[in-house]
């Protein structure tokens, strides 16, 4: 990945000079997260990029953006926007800016083979800024408190990471693993969710053996407190949660239990992800059914493609950057089950039901539906906090969405379920500067998601390459 070059040397220039610039809006920052600043300036411009705006409109090429304290001012063909005299100019010929990423499944805890779970406090909020998500929702919690005391110290600048939305921990019924809530009454469903409201959480996140009655009591509760309910579900499907009201589901077609023949009130099947994905015909009245289900009573959807993606033979998701990130036991371990995987003659699932999952999704979105994507950085550990996020765009082009549509997927659409999309989720002028600078021009190359030199957060600008430097080998440690 090579640096921007040009104007933007003199931002970089010599220690000496960077650091007036940072402290002038940083200071209250930490030492720490100043030292991964590069742009920091009351009025910065972005000139002769392309611009993918995350409204899924045409792709504007030969552009300027004008950031002042923070927020978009200006946008314009180059030459017809007038540049502050003052300004920090950024000459960016040869790059894309898109919005800043909102990862809408970014779990701050981590988990690999050998049945390995670790808090990702140091770790996950680096990757995800690094890689240029600038919000995330962390969608289920391993550790409620640490969430939040991460959240509370990005936001105090202590800490560098992207902006969090704080999901309690999952609550489940029957016998529940050990980071869980269990919830076998809605009396205890209501309790769980007045508490984490309490404690700070905007949404809660039901999970696979839930019952009815207890999922619709923590829905009603969340709904009473001015919180949001979503799930990755089995024992209830997709129909019945909607009718409970919940504001959305996890994990799209694969986690959709209506689709299981013989499906048993509050019962989760075995193995129903292959059942799914197997037996769903997508030109079937059922499906058409369930996306128009979801879409007239608003209910939006999660893919997590990247996180099905490790499971497959023949698909590699080994790239170096995601190996150079794993402590040396994880990568061990990881390369050796990646190697299991792909010699396997009769795997449990495949790419043939992976891309019927995305094209799912496709249909969803194209019948107006509001998709959006996370990472789900848990499994058997290859889908990593940020890589995976990014990994997103290059499995929803391959599977047919423009570049224009997968972008606003990821960011736009994100920021809408939230309910900050009147700040941030596109490039236009008075939203927040939450920007991404991508090397190489995305619309003719996907994997230039990779290729973040800039992440633009509150119109600052971080380096990404030092963020990524700053987590090797240490992922699944910390």
């Amino acid at each position: 990945m090579s640096r921007l070059i040009g104007t933007f040397a003199l931002v970089l220039g010599a220690a000496g000079l960077t650091v007036p610039a940072v402290a002038q809006r940083a200071e209250g920052m930490s030492a720490q997260v100043r030292g991964y600043v590069t742009v920091d300036a009351p009025i910065v411009v972005l000139t002769n990029v392309t611009i993918i705006d995350g409204t899924a409109g045409p792709v504007q090429r030969d552009r300027t953006i004008v950031i002042e304290d923070g927020r978009i001012t200006a946008i314009g063909e180059a030459g017809t926007v007038r540049v502050p005299q003052d300004a920090t100019v950024l000459s960016l010929g040869g790059h894309t800016v898109i919005p800043g990423l909102v990862g809408m499944h970014d779990h701050l805890f981590y988990m690999a083979v050998g049945g390995r779970r670790v808090q990702m406090s140091y770790t996950g909020p680096r990757l995800y800024l690094a890689s240029g998500v600038t919000t995330i929702r962390t969608t289920g919690s391993n550790a409620g408190y640490a969430d939040i005391s991460v959240k509370g110290q990005i936001d105090r600048g202590e800490v560098p990471g992207p902006s969090i939305h704080i999901t309690a921990p999952y609550v489940t019924g029957g016998s529940a693993a050990g980071h869980m809530a269990t919830a076998n009454d809605p009396e205890a469903a209501r309790r769980f969710v007045a508490y984490w409201v309490a404690e700070g959480a905007t949404w809660i996140k039901a999970y696979t053996n839930i019952t009815r009655a207890n999922l619709g009591a923590a829905i009603a509760e969340a709904h009473a407190k001015g919180i949001k309910a979503t799930g990755h579900l089995c024992s209830v499907t997709f129909s019945e949660a909607i009718e409970l009201g919940i504001d959305n589901l996890e994990h799209g077609m694969l986690t959709n239990t209506d689709f299981v023949p013989g499906k048993k009130l509050d019962e989760c099947p075995s193995n129903s992800r292959v059942v799914i994905g197997e037996g769903v015909d997508l030109e079937s009245d059922a499906v058409a059914q369930a996306i128009r289900l979801m879409v007239d009573n608003d209910v939006a959807m999660t893919s997590t493609a990247p996180i099905y993606e490790v499971m497959i033979p023949g698909r590699s998701v080994t790239d170096q950057r995601t190996l150079d990130a794993m402590a040396p036991a994880i990568r061990a371990d990881y390369l050796a089950l990646r190697e299991r995987i792909d010699a396997n003659p009769d795997p449990p699932f495949t790419w043939d039901m992976l891309l019927k999952a995305l094209h799912f999704d496709k249909m969803f979105y194209d019948a107006g539906g509001l998709l959006a994507a996370g990472v789900d950085p848990t499994g058997n550990g290859g889908a990593l906090a940020g890589y995976g996020d990014q990994r997103n765009y290059e499995l929803f082009v391959e599977s047919g969405f423009t570049p224009a549509q997968a972008v606003q997927v990821m960011s736009a659409n994100g920021a809408k379920i939230l309910g900050i999309d009147d700040e941030v989720g596109t490039v236009e002028v008075g939203k927040v500067a939450d920007l991404v600078v991508l090397e190489g021009d995305l619309t003719d190359d996907p994997s230039a998601i990779r290729n973040v030199t800039t992440v633009f957060k509150d119109g600052i600008g971080y380096d990404s390459a030092k963020l990524i430097e700053s987590v090797q080998g240490r992922v699944g440690i910390n």
